[in-house]
C-alpha cells in the first residue's frame, strides 16, 4: 500500500479534508478511537480541526451533560477521551494493568515514607474516600482531601526520588481509583482549557457503570477499532500506541485475522474487509494542536511526518501543533499572546496552499476569541513562534 493510498485514508478517515469533516463530536472521537486528553484544550482543538461547525458548548455537552465522552487514563498510561462505549473495552484492555502497577508504586511511596503496613492503610483510605464522594455525588480533590484526613497524608521527598517540600497523596489516591474505573473525572472547575476536574462514582456518572470484560476479548476489540482508524499499520505501531506487549499485539491481530500488506519495505496490517485503494481526496489543508490523535497515531511517522521531527516534537517524544497539507506535515503554529495565530511553513506547500493555511489560521483564531492556549508539552517552534 502506497504512502499516497495511506495520506488518502488519512484525510477521510480523520475527518480532515474539509469534505470529511463530520456533524458530531462523538462520531469524531469513535472514528478516530479516541482524542489525546493530557492537554484539556487539545480535546476541543482536535475536534475543531473537525466538525463542519464547532462550538465549545457542544464539545462540552458531549462531555458533561451527555456523557456520551469519557475522560479516563489508558493507553500507554495516557489521558484519553473516548466514547462512552469503548470506555469498558479500553478499561479491560489497558487500564485495570495500570491500575495493578499504581497501586504498588504507591505502596512503595507511603512505605518509604514510614507509612506502617502501606497496603492495608491505602486500602482503608480508598474505600473511605470512595463513600465520601458517593455522598456528596461530587467533589474536588481539595473537598476530598478535606473531609478524608489519609489523603492529606505527605509523601517524603525521599521516598518521591526527588528534592523538594513534600507532597500529599491526594492525586496519586484519585487516579489509582479512577484507574479501577470506581471514580471518574467531570466537569473542570476552570474554563475547557483548566485540568482541575470535579470527581464523581462511576455509577453516578454513567447510571449503567463500566461493564467487565475479559482482558483478552477487550484487546481484540480495541485493536479492531485502532486498525480500522489508523490502518495500514505496522505491530510496531499496535504495540507502541496501546503500550501493549509483543506477545499481546501478536495475538490480537491473529485474532482478528489482519491481513499483511507492504509498507515500502515493511510488513503492514489491515483489516481483510478493508483492502479497496481509497478515493482520491481534494487538496487540503489543516492546523492540529498538540497531541493531536492523528499526529501520535503512529510510531513510524517518516511517511507523513518526513524530517520535522526535531523542530515539532519535544524531547520525550509529544507533538506540538502541527499544519498538514494532503496527509502529511508541513510546518507548526502557536497562539501569541495577542491572540493571533502565528505559523511557519517548513517546506514549498505551493501558493494555493499557503493561502489556505492562512485561511485556517484566521478561522481559528476567530474560533479562539479572547481564550489563550498554551500547550502543556512546549516545542522548539511553537516556542519560538507564540515569542
Amino acid at each position: 500500500m502506497t504512502i499516497a493510498e495511506r495520506r488518502a485514508r488519512l484525510a477521510t478517515r480523520h475527518h480532515l479534508a474539509p469534505p470529511a469533516r463530520a456533524n458530531d463530536v462523538v462520531e469524531v472521537a469513535r472514528d478516530i478511537v479516541a482524542f489525546h486528553a493530557t492537554d484539556p484544550s487539545s480535546v476541543f482543538l482536535a475536534a475543531w480541526a473537525r466538525l463542519r461547525k464547532p462550538t465549545v458548548s457542544n464539545i462540552e455537552n458531549a462531555l458533561y451533560d451527555d456523557r456520551s465522552l469519557v475522560r479516563m487514563l489508558g493507553m500507554r498510561r495516557t489521558m484519553f477521551v473516548v466514547p462512552a462505549d469503548l470506555a469498558p473495552v479500553v478499561q479491560a484492555a489497558c487500564t485495570n494493568d495500570i491500575a495493578v502497577t499504581e497501586r504498588k508504586r504507591l505502596v512503595q511511596l507511603l512505605t518509604e515514607s514510614g507509612v506502617a503496613d502501606a497496603g492495608a492503610w491505602l486500602d482503608g483510605g480508598n474505600e473511605s474516600t470512595v463513600r465520601i464522594l458517593a455522598g456528596l455525588g461530587e467533589a474536588s480533590a481539595t473537598q476530598l482531601a478535606a473531609l478524608e484526613p489519609r489523603l492529606r497524608r505527605k509523601l517524603a521527598p525521599g521516598g518521591r526520588k526527588q528534592y523538594g517540600p513534600p507532597a500529599a497523596i491526594t492525586t496519586f489516591v484519585l487516579m489509582r481509583l479512577a484507574a479501577e474505573g470506581r471514580i471518574v473525572r467531570g466537569r473542570p472547575s476552570g474554563s475547557w482549557m483548566s485540568g482541575q476536574y470535579r470527581w464523581s462514582p462511576m455509577e453516578r456518572w454513567l447510571p449503567d457503570g463500566l461493564a467487565q470484560l475479559p482482558a483478552e476479548v477487550a484487546r481484540v476489540e480495541l485493536a479492531r477499532r485502532w486498525l480500522r482508524a489508523f490502518g495500514p499499520a505496522t505491530a510496531a505501531d499496535l504495540k507502541w500506541w496501546t503500550g501493549w506487549t509483543a506477545g499481546r499485539v501478536t495475538q490480537a491481530l491473529k485474532e482478528i485475522g489482519a491481513v499483511e500488506v507492504d509498507l515500502d519495505g515493511a510488513t503492514g496490517f489491515v483489516l481483510p474487509d478493508d483492502l479497496e485503494t481509497p478515493r482520491k481526496v481534494a487538496p487540503w489543508v489543516a492546523l492540529l494542536p498538540g497531541l493531536d490523535p492523528t499526529v501520535m497515531g503512529w510510531v513510524r511517522r517518516d511517511w507523513y511526518l518526513g524530517s520535522h521531527a526535531s523542530a515539532l516534537f519535544d524531547r520525550t517524544g509529544n507533538a506540538g501543533p502541527t499544519i498538514w497539507s494532503d496527509g502529511r506535515v508541513v510546518g507548526g503554529w502557536a497562539q501569541r499572546k495577542s491572540g493571533e495565530i502565528a505559523y511557519r511553513l517548513l517546506e514549498d506547500i505551493g501558493k494555493q496552499a499557503e493561502k489556505e493555511v492562512a485561511g485556517e489560521a484566521e478561522r481559528l483564531q476567530s474560533w479562539l476569541g479572547n481564550a489563550r492556549v498554551t500547550p502543556r508539552f512546549r516545542t522548539p517552534t511553537e516556542r519560538e513562534l507564540a515569542g
